[in-house]
């Protein structure tokens, strides 16, 4: 029997005295580590595949880290991005989960407050299109549901894969879990709260408005997508997922 592969974390930060103890502390919880100091480098590295999380510091020495998240989610990447960074501004919080960011940290932190991020992230983690695999067949479901209509939306929770018709839906982990709860009882409300206990867990203590931003995205994927399900506002409450009758 085949033991589970070590998942591979990407650390992109540019200070030795820093990378230096969060290299040892991950590779003791059995991580693998790769270190680039800089943001170029790690838009080369996430493109060549195979990482499973990105711990991204902001302050680089050639490009801005907000512009490093900017352009691995342009390339494709769903797997987990982790901000780490010494500026503690609201503004650069929201910019950064509004750039495909899914957690932030602070520094100074704590190692423990780290490890139990990175355990968050990996555990909700899509499974990652940079993974090599064979191409898996569309699910029945799936299949049946593209045959009339190319606009119905399909969540497979066990595979953590969208379809809109026969097209996969690509989404990053956060957006898929906060899909896959309205999915779960589509057209009931779900209160703000319960989305961010659900998909944040007790180990988030930044600012709601992660919660929002991860909406906004999600929602323009599934406006641009052309599905007939839609996320509506429930002002002062929470969202619903909502599907429009098909053209006769």
């Amino acid at each position: 029997m085949l033991s589970e592969m070590p998942h591979l974390v990407l650390l992109v930060e540019d200070d030795d005295q820093i990378a230096a103890p969060l290299i040892r502390t991950l590779e003791r919880e059995g991580y693998v580590v790769e270190r680039v100091a800089a943001g170029l480098p790690a838009v080369e590295r996430v493109q060549a595949r195979g990482v499973d999380l990105v711990l991204l510091d902001l302050g680089l020495p050639d490009v801005d880290g907000l512009e490093v998240c900017r352009r691995i989610r342009a390339n494709g990447y769903t797997g987990g991005v982790l901000i780490l960074t010494a500026r503690g501004g609201e503004l650069d919080r929201v910019v950064g989960l509004d750039v495909g960011a899914d957690d932030y940290l602070a520094k100074p932190f704590g190692l423990a407050e780290l490890l139990a991020r990175t355990r968050a992230l990996l555990r909700r983690a899509a499974p990652s299109a940079d993974d090599p695999a064979p191409a898996a067949p569309v699910p029945a479901t799936a299949s049946a549901a593209a045959g009339a209509d190319t606009t119905t939306l399909q969540v497979d929770g066990d595979a953590r894969r969208v379809w809109v018709g026969a097209d996969e839906l690509v989404l990053t982990a956060k957006e898929f879990d906060v899909l896959a709860l309205l999915d779960s009882a589509s057209g009931a409300v779900f209160t703000r709260e319960r989305v961010m206990d659900e998909v944040w867990d007790e180990n988030w203590f930044g600012s709601t408005k992660t919660l929002d931003t991860t909406v906004g995205r999600l929602r323009q994927k599934l406006e641009d997508s052309g599905t007939s399900s839609h996320i509506v506002t429930v002002r002062g409450v929470g969202f619903r997922l909502e599907s429009s009758p098909s053209d006769a």
